[in-house]
């Protein structure tokens, strides 16, 4: 823990442990936006690699539980049937993963917010795309696009839930789908970062410790899932996505 402190205050934990319960109730309650809060949130007071390995083990965990919801057999047949996306998805995070070092932080802000405040405008303004079957051609671009920018900033969410909704997936296997495909794209991710630098021995006790207020966020978000009405929550979820997205253009713009 002495060790973390030298990396951030402890004023600065403290606002981590808050945006990681903030995430992890929105979680809990429509299934996926935790990297992006999380990396929004963090990012308003730390630096962007630091945020990246702080919303990986969090990410790791809440979607471990989340996938395996309906049981290991059900998210295998997940797997078989996403296989294209998920691999597709894997070489190209594992690829820009290494780019986190390297590309400028203005750079990295705009290929995160341009995505996050894209996905959010698009629900807020009710643009629905619809497809009739999985197609595998489309599903390798969107596969490659979603690892592009998760290897970058740990949010493969957008893209994700755009092609699960467009194929008009049942909620409870949506939502088993997206604990599936995150689930493993968070390992992915853990692994890449191990390999660029962000996830080591100084970062990962404060990915570890966030864990905890991001789970008991997740559990308290499926606690109020049930007790509100869940349309008007996701277009108060796309707002606050819509803001922080646009802040992060804000500052890639600002440099």
């Amino acid at each position: 823990m002495d060790a973390l402190f030298t990396l951030i205050s402890p004023t600065e934990l403290a606002l981590a442990f808050a945006v990681a319960g903030l995430a992890g109730t929105i979680k809990g309650m429509v299934g996926f936006a935790m990297p992006m809060v999380m990396l929004s949130g963090l990012g308003m007071f730390l630096s962007p690699d630091m945020a990246l390995a702080g919303l990986i083990m969090p990410t790791l965990a809440s979607n471990g539980i989340q996938a395996l919801r309906h049981g290991p057999k059900a998210a295998v047949a997940s797997v078989r049937r996403f296989g294209v996306f998920l691999g597709v998805g894997l070489i190209f995070l594992l690829a820009s993963a290494q780019l986190v070092l390297v590309l400028p932080v203005s750079t990295m802000l705009l290929i995160i917010g341009v995505p996050v405040a894209g996905f959010a405008a698009v629900q807020l303004f009710g643009l629905h795309w619809t497809l009739q079957g999985q197609s595998r051609p489309l599903e390798a671009a969107l596969g490659a696009f979603t690892g592009f920018i998760g290897g970058l900033s740990g949010i493969w969410g957008p893209p994700t839930v755009l092609y699960l909704t467009a194929l008009d997936t049942p909620k409870a296997e949506h939502l088993r789908i997206q604990g599936v495909i995150y689930g493993l794209g968070a390992m992915a991710l853990l692994v890449a970062h191990i390999g660029s630098g962000v996830m080591r021995a100084e970062t990962a006790p404060f990915s570890v410790v966030l864990v905890v207020p991001a789970l008991l966020g997740m559990w308290l978000g499926g606690q109020v899932q049930s007790r509100i009405d869940q349309a008007t929550f996701r277009r108060a979820t796309h707002i606050v996505l819509l803001i922080a997205g646009l802040n992060l253009v804000r500052r890639g713009l600002m440099g």
